[in-house]
């Protein structure tokens, strides 16, 4: 019988020190023989060159250690938020989560950012306040700013004593400390009436063990969030951190016997440069030569599998429920790629769909020698892997290469990766805003194979209308199913599939020629020609009616936007909120608390470094700024344009021709029916 399995993340602002927790816990557990140092470059899961000198993580890590029967798989992420796509990816494989506090900076802008993800994934959470050691500790302090900026629902479970010094530590509460059972019990009893019905009908109070449980069945449903302190350095409160761990988060769970459901969080290369795909496992067991769908045409056969947590020279037979391993021979998988059921089907447990925003940057990537292109090319692709929000454009006309990211941190990541890694040195072009845009109204087009300048052997009609914020390309099928070419897309449900693929590639270049965001595609008709109308007849046809559906709906230029919640000086609001205004923010009504005001700013995100690298000497360096993603908003006047990288559909007689010089001949012409009626006819 296998152990039982807990999959725990590390999460924290950076410099909390997650990274030097991961390396204790690890030690402690008897998993390593000595404890390595972020700054000397040393630990076991900042592995990647670029973090050992920054001493800062960039990529997921995934070790292994025991506590009693539970094996535990320690998930360390980034703490810099550049690098939010990477820890949105490994929320998605986890059952609990301990998030790391500085007992001298306390609740730093990225906590609060990652505390309002967990709450709202309902991830169960043990806080641990970190660096009781260090000068200028102050638990008390820090807990209280917990429980004003995260949440109230937090138990402190120990104290603290020796502050500031090598010898600090942490005392864990138990059933002899009253005041300690008052606290537990009002925590508990807000959340269970029948703790509440036994504190009051019981003068004696609650039995300790009844609480333990209690606490144990809050924390799992993250109702509740126990804190701990301690020294990751010196391993003060590291013992009672590591017991709770198994007490109070909840084990893996899942059926081995089930249908297969996995999530891809992670891809890296291995020594022979094949792709390795980390995966957990939701339900099901996946065996070695199995053969996935993985969606959008894709699959493939699982040749080698490595379960996280077993000898990790040796391959194993299978994964099960609960699992992480480490899945080769799949060439075309993707990170964020779901395995197992097809879209609907939602086994239990599987991951929630998360919520950080998109890149908002974008810079050109020159090479300091121009016969490097290719290569540089082929290296943002690997990069691309193992981050899809690194979205990369070619432009063929000028033969440049451009990429999407977060924030400078992550621009400087890359080109210290692409030297390092592949021998690649570039520089990169300013910096511009990564714009979107989005449906002015509802449009349709329809293209009839073998009527005027139509080259394909294909028929396609399609609307397009605006869908809901964040709803993505979404494409629906209102055609009868006899018109849908079943020899080559098999089912009905196949060809919406590919037609979704085929229309997101089409929109990542709108009227503008930037990305268009939330649309509803409808197929409204369609027609083939047996045997010889292939898919690429269709693949072809779609992005010419789509943007003539397009041009006829209108789109309109939006900017991304970013939302700021600002604390500072009651003092200083004047001074900050006018800085705002002049950068283009719009902020809402501020409240005053304990001489603190909170105000929350709406501004473009191409002026939200510009407030932060402001706000310290608008508030004697007091003021905190906390930003997320806040959507997009219409620009106005002359709508900025981008270069198009595709063949574009726009220009009709260009786009044919460019397909027909790829082709290197024109599609044939066969007879068929051009009204609708006669096609309905003709398919039955």
């Amino acid at each position: 019988m296998r152990s039982r399995l807990l999959n725990l993340g590390i999460l924290a602002h950076v410099d909390a020190g997650k990274t030097t927790l991961t390396e204790r816990l690890l030690f402690a557990a008897g998993a390593i023989d000595e404890i390595g140092s972020v700054d000397a470059g040393t630990t076991q899961t900042d592995s990647l060159a670029l973090e050992r000198q920054r001493g800062i993580t960039i990529r997921s890590a995934v070790a292994s250690f025991a506590v009693g029967d539970v094996t535990v798989n320690l998930l360390d992420t980034p703490g810099h938020p550049d690098f939010i796509a990477e820890v949105e990816r490994v929320l998605s494989v986890l059952d609990g989560v301990v998030l790391v506090i500085s007992a001298v900076e306390g609740v730093q802008p990225q906590t609060r950012v990652l505390m309002r993800a967990l709450q709202r994934l309902k991830l169960p959470v043990l806080l641990f306040v970190n660096k009781i050691d260090r000068s200028g500790a102050d638990p008390g302090r820090v807990l209280r700013a917990i429980e004003q900026r995260l949440t109230p629902a937090v138990i402190s479970m120990g104290a603290t004593s020796a502050l500031g010094t090598r010898g600090a530590c942490f005392t864990p509460w138990d059933a002899v400390d009253a005041a300690f059972l008052a606290r537990l019990t009002e925590a508990l009893a807000e959340h269970d009436d029948n703790v509440l019905a036994a504190y009051v009908q019981d003068d004696a109070g609650v039995p300790y063990p009844r609480l333990r449980r209690e606490l144990a069945a809050q924390t799992r449903r993250a109702l509740v969030h126990p804190v701990f302190f301690g020294s990751a350095i010196t391993g003060a409160g590291i013992a009672p951190l590591m017991a709770a761990l198994t007490e109070l988060l909840p084990v893996a769970a899942g059926d081995p016997a089930g249908p297969i459901c996995g999530q891809v969080f992670k891809i890296e290369r291995g020594a022979s440069n094949e792709k390795i795909a980390y995966v957990r496992m939701f339900s099901g067991t996946l065996r070695t030569r199995d053969r996935l769908s993985l969606g959008h045409g894709r699959d493939g056969k699982v040749t080698a599998i490595s379960v996280i947590g077993r000898d990790s020279a040796a391959q194993d037979a299978a994964v099960s429920a609960g699992e992480i391993a480490r899945l080769r021979g799949l060439t075309a998988i993707q990170v964020g790629d779901r395995i197992g059921p097809p879209a609907g089907a939602q086994p239990p447990g599987s991951p929630a769909e998360h919520q950080f925003g998109p890149p908002t940057l974008e810079s050109v990537v020159v090479p300091a020698r121009p016969g490097d292109r290719g290569r540089l090319r082929a290296a943002l692709g690997q990069l691309a892997e193992q981050d899809p929000l690194i979205n990369v454009r070619q432009d063929d006309t000028v033969g440049e290469l451009s990429v999407s990211f977060y924030g400078e941190v992550q621009k400087e990541v890359i080109q210290a990766t692409l030297a390092s890694d592949f021998g690649l040195e570039v520089t990169f072009r300013e910096t511009t805003t990564l714009h979107v845009e989005r449906l002015a109204g509802s449009g349709a087009a329809l293209e009839v194979m073998n009527t005027g300048t139509h080259p394909f052997l294909a028929t396609l009609g399609l609307r397009v209308d605006p869908g809901p914020a964040g709803s993505g390309v979404v494409v629906r099928l209102d055609v009868d199913i006899r018109l849908v070419p079943l020899y080559v897309y098999k089912t009905a449900d196949a060809f919406a599939e590919m037609l979704t693929q085929y229309a997101a590639h089409a929109l990542r270049e709108g009227l503008h020629g930037w990305p268009v965001e939330d649309c509803l595609v409808t197929v409204t008709d369609c027609g083939y020609a047996s045997p010889v109308t292939g898919a690429a007849d269709f693949r072809k046809l779609t992005p010419l009616v789509l943007m003539a559906a397009l041009r006829q709906a209108g789109t309109v230029v939006c900017e991304p936007m970013i939302r700021a919640a600002l604390e500072i000086p009651a003092d200083t609001i004047g001074a900050v909120l006018a800085a705002a205004a002049r950068l283009g923010g719009i902020a809402g009504p501020p409240s005053v608390r304990s001489g603190l005001a909170l105000a929350e700013i709406t501004l473009p995100a191409a002026r939200a470094q510009d407030l932060t690298r402001q706000l310290p000497g608008l508030t004697s360096g007091e003021g905190v700024i906390e930003t997320s993603f806040g959507g997009y908003r219409p620009l106005r006047g002359v709508p900025p344009a981008r270069a198009r990288t595709m063949p574009d559909p726009l220009n009709r007689e260009e786009y044919l021709l460019r397909l027909t010089r790829r082709a290197g001949k024109t599609s044939p012409v066969l007879p068929w029916p051009a009204s609708r009626k006669q096609r309905n006819t003709a398919a039955s």
